[in-house]
């Protein structure tokens, strides 16, 4: 039986595109199987208290094999993605950066906590979730 990974994928709101398409690019990988467990705009976590905020996303991140960050350029600029970053790494929860397409630079957010980044490529992505993931 084909194992399947709990992914959370680190992301910024405002760019949430990027989201789907590696969700998508995952998901349509055969013989690959892949649970999400980040909060996305489909499956928010309705609320306006942080500190619930924290605590969900907590939980979601410690049951996760492996944390992706998107390390647009933009992430250096989104305190979640470091608050989520920093939290697996705390869980003991491996990272691995995915660059966005056509993203010449890479967000030292992300890149200084991942085990290591690689572009947005299936075959790329796939590799590195089956390399680290606990």
């Amino acid at each position: 039986m084909a194992r399947t990974y709990s992914v959370f994928i680190s992301h910024s709101w405002d760019h949430v595109e990027d989201l789907k398409g590696l969700r998508n690019l995952l998901e349509r990988r055969g013989y690959f199987h892949v649970e999400f467990k980040e909060a996305s705009p489909e499956e928010p976590i309705n609320s306006e208290d942080s500190a619930y905020i924290r605590r969900r996303l907590k939980e979601k991140i410690s049951n996760s094999d492996i944390v992706l960050g998107i390390a647009g350029v933009y992430a250096s600029h989104s305190d979640w993605m470091e608050w989520e970053l920093d939290t697996a790494i705390a869980e003991d929860v491996p990272i691995v950066g995915v660059i966005p397409r056509g993203q010449l630079y890479v967000s030292s957010v992300v890149s200084s906590r991942a085990e290591e980044c690689v572009r947005w490529n299936t075959e790329s992505i796939v590799n590195a979730i089956r390399a680290h993931a606990k």
